[in-house]
C-alpha cells in the first residue's frame, strides 16, 4: 500500500565525441537546493541551503586531492593533511582554517577571469577559400542554398543535453552551436526566430540570449516572431532586432510568480502521517508534507528569489528596449493585454501574421516576389558540421561532461535511457578524462535539482581527483542545487548564470506512519523481528519509538554535517561561515557569487574561456570541446518516441515518471517548488499543478 513502482531503464555508457569550436568563455556557479526520496514505505528528502548575510567571495583555491583521502605511503604534506582530515572529523574548526588557507595560494575575482566574450571575426581570403571548397565537396544534408534564412522555433522544454535526429525537443548546445554557425556562415542571410511558451529555467534563456547577442556582432538580422508571450518569451525576443505579432497574439506581461502546494490535508483525511526530520531554518523540502501553509522562512526565502529573478528581467528588458525601469513597470501593472499597445508604445516592432513576416524577408533578400525565401530549420541545419564551415579547434582538446536531470547511484533496468545522471556512469567518463593525457582540462556541465546523496558524494570525489590533474570547471545552467551543487563544489572554480538557481545546502529526512490508513481500508500487518532497530525501516503501521526517532534524527543530522563540511572545505570556507549559507537556503547564482558559492558569472563560452587560463593556453587560440555523451538513441527509445506519438502521452507525465529512482538513503534534491514553479503565470489545472509540484519533489 504505502511502496511506489519506481522504473527505469538500462544505459550502457558509450563516447560520443563531437568537436565544437570555442569562441567564448567564462560563468558562475549555483548551489543546490532540497530533495525527497521514496523508498518504499520510507521518504527521505535532504537539502543543501545557503546563507542570508553576505559574505566576501573565498579566493581561489589550489585544493589537495588527498584531503579527505588516506594513503599507505605517506609523504610529510599526506600526513598534515591526514592530521587536518582528522580535525575535521572531530569538528576542529582550527584545523580546518589551516587546511583551507594552506590550499589557498592565489585570488581572483570574477573580474580579473577572462570573459569569453564573442569576437565575430571576418575570414581572410585563404579560409574564405578554403571553405568554398569544403561546401562543394559537403555530404548531401549539409549543402545550402546562398542566402537562406536560419528558422528556429524555440519553445516548450530545452535539454543541457546533446540531442539526436530521433530525440524529440531543443537541445541548448545544439540551440548556441547553430547560431554561432549561422554568423560565419556565408550562406546564411539572417535567423529567423519562432518563440513560444518555454518550460526552461532562466539559465538556459540567458544562455541563449547571450548568442542572439553575438550573433548580431556578424551584421546579419535576426528577427523574432511572437504568436503567445510570456517573460521569458519576451526576454529572449527583446535582443533581437525586431519583434513582429500577429494581432491575436497571447501576451501575457504581468509580472512573474512562485507557487506552492501542499498535501499534509489531503494526508490527514486518508490517514497518513508523514514524521520529517529537517536541519536548517530554510529548509523547505517536505513542507509539502507535513504542512498546510507556507512557513515564515520559505517565504522569506521564495521572496527573496523573485525579487532577484522580477529585477533582473526588469533592468534587461528595459535597457534593451531603451526604456527605463519605471516604464516597464508602469506598463506592466496597467495590465496590458491589447498587442496594438505594444506596437505603440515601441515593445514590439509591428503587427504581422508569419507570413507578412516571411513577405518582408524577401524584400529584405532583394528576392522578387514569385521567388520563395530559402529556410533551413533547426534540425536539419544541426547536421552541418562546423568543419564544413572551417570553425573546427585547435589541437589542445577540452572534455565537456553534461550532468542534466536527477541524479541517481545506479540505472534501475527498466528506466528510460538517457534520462538523468547516473552516478555509475558519469564515474566512467570523469575517469576516463582523468586517465587521458589528450585533455588539457574539463568542464562539467550541471542542470540539475540533485537526487541520491551518496551518488552525490561519489561523484564529489571523483571530480576532485580529476582536478587535482587537470583543470576542472564547473559550468550550472538552471539549476546546480543539492546534489546539482554537490558536484559542481568539488570544481577548481565554478561559473554559474545570473539567474541559476544555487544553494540548498541541507538535510530533510522523514517517513510515512499509515496506521491510520491501514485501519481505515481494514489492512493489517505484523512484524516478527530481530534486533533493536531491525523494525526502523519495516514499521510503517506506528510512529517512530522515541529511541528510533533519536536515530532518525541523528543520521539526519550526521548526513547534513558531512554536506556542510565538504561544502566548507572544497570552497575554503571555515565552516561557520558555510553554515550562514547554508541551512537549506537556495540563492540566484548572482547572490550565491557574493557569498562565495561561486566564482564568476557567465555561461559555456566563459567557462571555456577559465579552463584556458588554467590549461595555460592562449585565449585567442581555438580548442577543440569534445562532449562526452551519448546522443545516439537505443532501439527502446526510438520505439518509445515513436510510441508516444502514436498514443500521445503527455511529455511531462513522462518525464516526471523517470524523476522516481530506486535509490536508497538520504536524498540531496531541490523542491520541486523552485524547479517548476519559478515562472509566470500558470494555465494549469490547480490539482495536476499540485500533483507536479509533488511527483518533482519525489
Amino acid at each position: 500500500m504505502s511502496r511506489l513502482l519506481l522504473l527505469h531503464t538500462p544505459h550502457i555508457t558509450s563516447f560520443h565525441r563531437r568537436t565544437l569550436t570555442s569562441f567564448l568563455s567564462n560563468s558562475k556557479p549555483h548551489l543546490s537546493l532540497s530533495s525527497l526520496q521514496f523508498h518504499h514505505h520510507r521518504f527521505s528528502l535532504s537539502l543543501f541551503l545557503s546563507p542570508s548575510s553576505p559574505s566576501p567571495s573565498p579566493p581561489l583555491r589550489t585544493f589537495s586531492v588527498s584531503a579527505f583521502d588516506s594513503s599507505e605511503t605517506k609523504s610529510e604534506e599526506e600526513e598534515e593533511e591526514e592530521e587536518e582530515e582528522e580535525a575535521e572529523k572531530v569538528g576542529n574548526e582550527e584545523g580546518k582554517t589551516k587546511k583551507i588557507n594552506s590550499s589557498s595560494n592565489s585570488s581572483v575575482t570574477d573580474s580579473e577571469y577572462p570573459s569569453g566574450e564573442f569576437q565575430f571575426e571576418e575570414f581572410n581570403w585563404w579560409r574564405k577559400f578554403t571553405v568554398k571548397l569544403k561546401m562543394l565537396t559537403a555530404l548531401p544534408w549539409e549543402r545550402v542554398r546562398k542566402g537562406t534564412v536560419l528558422t528556429m522555433k524555440i519553445r516548450g522544454q530545452i535539454s543541457d543535453q546533446l540531442k539526436s535526429r530521433f530525440s524529440s525537443g531543443l537541445s541548448l548546445p545544439q540551440i548556441c552551436e547553430n547560431i554561432i554557425k549561422a554568423a560565419y556562415d556565408p550562406r546564411i542571410s539572417g535567423i529567423y526566430l519562432h518563440i513560444e511558451t518555454l518550460s526552461c529555467g532562466w539559465g538556459k534563456v540567458e544562455e541563449i540570449r547571450r548568442h542572439i547577442f553575438d550573433f548580431k556582432k556578424s551584421g546579419k538580422f535576426i528577427v523574432a516572431y511572437v504568436p503567445a508571450c510570456r517573460e521569458k518569451e519576451y526576454y529572449l525576443a527583446c535582443a533581437c532586432e525586431e519583434i513582429y505579432a500577429p494581432s491575436s497574439a497571447y501576451f501575457s506581461l504581468f509580472g512573474l510568480t512562485v507557487q506552492a502546494s501542499f498535501l499534509r490535508g489531503v494526508f490527514d483525511n486518508v490517514g497518513i502521517e508523514p514524521e520529517v526530520q529537517r536541519f536548517g531554518k530554510y529548509k523547505s523540502a517536505g513542507d509539502q508534507l507535513i504542512r498546510k501553509t507556507m512557513s515564515k522562512e520559505n517565504c522569506e526565502m521564495l521572496t527573496a528569489l523573485l525579487e532577484s529573478i522580477y529585477g533582473n528581467w526588469l533592468d534587461k528588458v528595459s535597457s534593451t528596449k531603451g526604456k527605463t525601469r519605471e516604464d516597464l513597470e508602469n506598463f506592466i501593472n496597467d495590465g496590458v493585454y491589447q498587442v496594438e499597445r505594444l506596437k505603440e508604445e515601441g515593445w514590439i516592432t509591428n503587427i504581422r501574421y508569419d507570413d507578412e513576416v516571411i513577405s518582408m524577408l524577401r524584400e529584405k533578400l532583394g528576392l522578387p516576389k514569385d521567388k520563395q525565401v530559402p529556410m533551413i530549420d533547426y534540425r536539419k541545419y544541426s547536421r552541418v558540421r562546423e568543419w564544413t564551415l572551417g570553425l573546427s579547434g585547435g589541437k589542445d582538446q577540452i572534455a565537456v561532461i553534461r550532468a542534466s536531470g536527477s541524479i541517481s547511484r545506479v540505472r534501475s533496468p527498466l528506466s528510460v535511457s538517457g534520462s538523468g545522471i547516473v552516478g555509475e556512469q558519469f564515474i566512467e567518463k570523469i575517469r576516463t578524462v582523468r586517465e587521458s593525457k589528450r585533455y588539457k582540462a574539463a568542464i562539467i556541465r550541471i542542470d540539475s535539482p540533485g537526487g541520491d546523496a551518496l551518488a552525490s558524494d561519489l561523484m564529489w570525489r571523483e571530480i576532485r581527483l580529476l582536478a587535482a590533474s587537470k583543470p576542472v570547471i564547473a559550468s550550472m545552467s538552471d539549476v546546480a542545487a543539492s546534489g546539482g551543487y554537490y558536484m559542481a563544489m568539488a570544481a577548481g572554480t565554478i561559473v554559474a548564470e545570473n539567474l541559476t538557481l544555487t544553494g540548498s545546502i541541507g538535510v530533510v529526512t522523514g517517513r510515512f506512519n499509515l496506521g491510520k490508513l491501514y485501519e481505515k481500508i481494514g489492512f493489517n500487518k505484523e512484524i516478527l523481528s530481530r534486533g533493536k532497530y531491525a523494525e526502523f525501516l519495516a514499521a510503517d503501521q506506528r510512529p517512530l519509538r522515541p529511541d528510533e526517532a533519536e536515530l532518525f534524527a541523528k543520521s539526519a543530522q550526521n548526513a547534513y554535517m558531512q554536506f556542510r563540511d565538504k561544502a566548507a572545505f572544497s570552497r575554503s570556507m571555515p565552516v561557520d561561515k558555510m553554515e550562514e549559507v547554508a541551512q537549506g537556503r537556495v540563492w540566484t547564482g548572482k547572490d550565491a557569487a557574493s557569498r562565495g558559492l561561486v566564482d564568476a558569472i557567465g555561461g559555456l563560452s566563459r567557462a571555456v574561456a577559465i579552463a584556458k587560463l588554467k590549461a595555460n593556453i592562449p585565449q585567442d587560440r581555438q580548442v577543440t570541446l569534445v562532449e562526452l555523451s551519448r546522443p545516439s538513441p537505443t532501439l527502446p527509445e526510438v520505439l518509445s518516441g515513436i510510441g508516444s506519438t502514436l498514443v500521445g502521452v503527455d511529455s511531462t507525465l513522462k518525464e516526471l515518471l523517470q524523476e522516481l529512482t530506486n535509490s536508497e538513503g538520504v536524498q540531496a534534491r531541490m523542491d520541486g517548488i523552485m524547479f517548476q514553479r519559478l515562472e509566470g503565470y500558470s494555465y494549469a489545472n490547480p490539482i495536476f499543478a499540485l500533483i507536479k509540484d509533488y511527483m518533482s519533489s519525489l
